[in-house]
């Protein structure tokens, strides 16, 4: 099977380039090419470090458990998450049609069935795709609304309910395709609409929750804007009792527009999750070439890490920290998002902070990295000082926030690393 997908950008869909597909029995290759328009206009830029703004084609290998497409492709396939709503679904159509009898079975999902499964109206960062037939994919079926409001979290949460208990039925499949899809990680979420029609993300407690977990991700990044992180928006909602966490989507801007993403694995061309023994160092590295305004930036990446540390926030793997495009060829980074303090965790960083600490999340390993950040030694200690303030708070602003007693105590061992 050869395919053979067009490449927009953004919602006024301008043609970036051409991604082909080729799949012959188990063995599957994609590439990617420029169009000479794009190439000629004043504003272009790499989609990605790896896809130099070259002619002709342009190759990626797979490697490990990586995706078959370039990084910045890669970013906005779906998640563990909507790859298993995406699965079940699938395989609910291939049984539908073997009972029933009806003609040739669904043939089995490939890498490009998965990257245009995610829906068109909320994939992450600005690029679309449209297929032979003209179709942006995936598109909503019409008279049909994608991305359902708030009203509808209780619907939501019951059919990702049902997902994850593997009770499913095709109605429920049905009504999450293409909402179960978006960034980060395997635990039950949903594109949704906030109240002023802004697209956020709403995730759900798991059955197999043995704390508040979404309570403490958004007390993460409440604690977080307080020590003066550039953090995602993020409130709680009741659902029914339940608490689901809602975070508006940094990607978008006021009225829908599109923002151009990378996360910080496509930027440092790494592939798939084996992202471990990565380095905050090599972050640096690729602000200092790509960034905006690099040192502000690099300095926000000191207070992040700070204070994962402070909060034994140590899920910060590579796909985890992102990019936003500011224009003229540069990035910024994006506001942080997935925070979460997890206290039945060791204290180690999957992102190291340098090739010298190694994995050890402690205060004392990020000081003795402050000359590579360009920051002086009392600069360090001043930052530190505020976030170690604010994050002493965190019983407080949980009370804020509505914990009750024991659920701030299921969260204690996390925040009792002083550095």
């Amino acid at each position: 099977m050869k395919r053979i997908i067009q490449v927009f950008l953004g919602n006024d869909a301008r043609l970036v380039g051409e991604l082909r597909y080729d799949q012959q029995g188990s063995r599957e290759s994609a590439n990617f090419a420029y169009a000479p328009e794009w190439l000629a206009s004043a504003d272009r830029f790499q989609l990605d470090p790896a896809l130099p703004l070259v002619t002709g084609f342009q190759y990626h290998k797979r490697t490990g458990d990586g995706s078959l497409f370039h990084g910045a492709f890669a970013d906005s396939e779906p998640d563990g998450w909507g790859r298993k709503v995406i699965a079940r679904d699938h395989a609910k159509r291939r049984e539908s049609a073997r009972s029933s009898g009806a003609g040739s079975l669904p043939p089995v999902l490939g890498a490009l069935d998965f990257l245009l499964a995610v829906d068109d109206s909320s994939r992450m960062g600005s690029l679309r795709f449209r297929d032979e037939d003209g179709v942006f994919q995936a598109s909503a079926i019409e008279g049909q609304r994608r991305t359902p409001p708030l009203l509808e979290l209780r619907h939501l949460m019951n059919a990702s309910r049902a997902v994850e208990l593997s009770t499913e039925t095709e109605a429920d499949l049905a009504y999450l395709r293409g909402k179960g899809t978006s960034l980060g990680g395997l635990r039950p979420k949903c594109s949704v609409l906030d109240d002023d029609g802004h697209l956020a993300i709403g995730k759900f407690p798991s059955v197999s929750d043995q704390r508040a977990v979404t309570k403490g991700e958004i007390l993460a990044l409440s604690l977080a804007r307080l020590a003066g992180i550039n953090a995602a928006d993020a409130r709680l909602i009741d659902s029914d009792g339940l608490p689901v966490a809602v975070i508006r989507r940094f990607d978008r801007l006021p009225g829908g527009g599109r923002i151009s993403y990378c996360s910080a694995a496509t930027m440092l061309g790494v592939s798939g999750y084996d992202t471990e023994h990565h380095t905050y160092a090599e972050l640096v590295d690729v602000i200092r070439i790509h960034g905006a305004a690099a040192q502000q930036d690099i300095e926000e990446l000191w207070r992040r890490i700070a204070f994962s540390i402070l909060i034994n926030n140590v899920d910060d793997h590579l796909h985890n920290h992102g990019f936003l495009y500011a224009g003229n060829n540069h990035w910024r980074l994006s506001p942080a998002f997935d925070l979460n303090p997890f206290p039945d965790r060791a204290r180690e960083l999957k992102t190291w902070i340098s090739e010298e600490t190694g994995p050890i999340a402690s205060l004392a390993a990020l000081r003795s990295a402050a000359p590579y950040f360009h920051i002086t030694k009392a600069r360090a200690n001043d930052l530190i000082a505020g976030i170690q303030s604010v994050v002493g708070s965190w019983q407080t602003v949980a009370a804020d926030l509505g914990m009750t007693a024991a659920e701030v105590s299921q969260f204690g061992d996390a925040f009792e690393n002083h550095g």
